[in-house]
């Protein structure tokens, strides 16, 4: 998910991006709750969401609010990342290129309106018609068109046969189902009117919105899907433009759950915490470099252009960095070294980059990038921009990034410009090819490679022109190889091929990690591999 996400998603991507989750103690007041809660619990979060439209936003913070407020054709259930029917009764391929969705009958939003078959089309058509690019448009790369045979049957038609992640795909940020009589077809809807008309089928339904300021849940009680009903009643979600403010307002007790992204420093002090419990939940957020094919050093669109120049400057950097330092010295081992395009633990993950860059360990190799350089001609140091952002990676981006500095000037190589923006700019300027050189991080949209991998496709939310069309033919091949034994291997082989470019440089990959109070339960259902975190789960005693 966008990893200036996503996951992200890359952007990605949610993109994302270790989803820390802390709760406090704290009791908030209390509502009446039909239920089976009794009290208000409230959210803080550092999160900047760019879209309650599902067609222009394909982020982690904006798909964490659309996770809980809209209606999916399939779901994980909780402690769970397999797929299954969530407002259908059967979901299957009825042929090799159509996969046939029958949904429950009488299904409405929270407004009345009935959810047909038509909204299903609707929602589908709608993102690939306004195609917004760091909306999910790239997720649906196989829809060829979706037809309705009746109310309560869709047919989805796609390109190639036996897509082995699309079951996955209708559960992700580009699967959620909008009411076609309140959202516009061939434009991005604002956030005010779609809370205004109750346009919601999820578990909750928002009751006011100021955008990433807070928001106000309640429980939806006309919900049909497959989760269970909401704990808790009253949901209400509050962004802090710091992490050091909600690091404080979770010690205060003045919220009873924040999340995304207190720094790994507060982490470890509130380990200490007798009055909190630590929860570890699957990994699936990656952080790496990102490349823009067009303007990085030498890039096709820079007046020096030259693609072996520009390939020279990728492979010094991945010569460079010192991932093991950034992990123990940034990030205190909350996250780990990644070695991989995909994170350990997903099937098909090999960590092709550990003995091909750097010294063939892990480490990096100063000699050996400097001999990249001189073999392509390049002239040194290379100056290269450089963006981060700390309000969605977390605070400690600035120590990441000023330790891949110093990892790559003290070579004598480089010389780095370090700028940082607020996330929201930071998604526009990024993906509109204002950052030559940045940070970014992939938070899955599901539990597959798939969703790594569609980072390196010519519709990749990132938009890094990067072109490989063998590359490309590749990513299409394993989304359709059924022998499980025989996709692996052609995932691997992907990313043999992708580190040949290095488009991006992963450096690492983090776990979900809460941090829970004694009167909070339900963190441990919904903190699963399906990286969806849902509200409905959670609870007071």
């Amino acid at each position: 998910m966008a990893s200036v996400s996503k996951k992200s998603g890359y952007l990605l991507a949610t993109a994302t991006t270790l989803a820390m989750l802390v709760t406090g103690c704290s009791s908030n007041g209390s509502a009446s709750n039909a239920s089976g809660g009794s009290d208000v619990i409230t959210i803080g979060t550092t999160d900047k969401v760019l879209s309650l439209d599902p067609a222009v936003s394909w982020d982690t913070d904006s798909f964490a609010i659309m996770t809980q407020v809209y209606p999916f054709l399939m779901n994980s259930a909780y402690g769970s990342a397999d797929v299954q029917p969530d407002i259908a009764t059967s979901a299957e391929f009825t042929s090799p290129k159509e996969y046939t969705v029958k949904l429950k009958p009488g299904l409405k939003f929270a407004n009345g309106d009935d959810l047909t078959s038509s909204d299903v089309k609707f929602s589908f058509d709608r993102i690939l018609k306004i195609n917004n690019p760091i909306g999910p448009a790239a997720l649906l790369h196989n829809l060829a068109s979706v037809s309705t045979p009746d109310p309560l049957t869709v047919v989805f038609n796609l390109k190639t046969a036996n897509d082995q992640v699309w079951p996955q795909i209708l559960s992700s940020p580009g699967g959620a189902i909008v009411d076609e009589q309140v959202f516009s077809p061939d434009a991005a809807t604002p956030d005010q009117t779609i809370v205004k008309a109750n346009a919601f089928g999820g578990q909750y339904v928002i009751t006011s919105y100021d955008a990433n300021n807070l928001v106000s849940y309640k429980a939806n009680p006309n919900y049909q899907g497959m989760m269970p009903k909401a704990k808790t009643d009253v949901i209400r979600e509050k962004f802090y433009t710091d992490a050091s403010n909600l690091k404080l307002d979770v010690e205060a007790g003045n919220i009873d759950v924040a999340w995304r992204s207190l720094s790994p420093t507060d982490i470890a002090s509130l380990r200490t915490d007798k009055k909190v419990k630590i929860v570890d939940g699957p990994g699936g957020a990656i952080r790496f470099i990102n490349f823009n094919f067009d303007t990085q050093p030498y890039g096709a669109k820079t007046p020096q252009a030259d693609p072996a120049k520009a390939l020279a400057v990728r492979q010094a950097v991945a010569d460079l960095v010192d991932r093991n330092a950034i992990a123990k010295q940034v990030y205190q081992n909350t996250f780990k070294p990644l070695y991989s395009f995909i994170p350990d633990g997903i099937p098909g993950a090999t960590p092709v980059l550990e003995s091909r860059y750097g010294d063939g360990h892990g480490g990096p190799d100063p000699a050996k990038a400097k001999a990249v350089l001189a073999a392509a001609g390049v002239t040194v140091p290379v100056k290269m921009d450089v963006q981060y952002n700390t309000d969605h990676y977390g605070p400690a981006s600035v120590d990441e990034y000023g330790l891949v500095k110093d990892q790559l000037e003290s070579s004598g190589l480089f010389k780095v410009n370090l700028q940082s923006t607020e996330w929201v700019q930071y998604v526009k300027n990024c993906t509109g090819d204002a950052c030559p050189v940045w940070q970014a991080g992939w938070f899955p949209d599901y539990s597959d490679a798939d969703t790594y991998l569609q980072i390196y496709t010519k519709a990749g939310y990132d938009n890094l022109h990067y072109d490989d069309p063998t590359v490309f033919g590749l990513i299409a091949k394993q989304g359709v190889t059924t022998d499980k034994a025989a996709r692996i291997k052609v995932i691997q082989e992907i990313q043999s091929k992708i580190a040949d470019q290095v488009p991006t440089v992963p450096l690492l990959e983090g776990s979900q990690i809460a941090v829970t109070g004694t009167d909070i339960t339900g963190v441990k259902d919904t903190l699963d591999a399906s990286f969806k975190f849902r509200y409905a789960a959670l609870a007071k005693r």
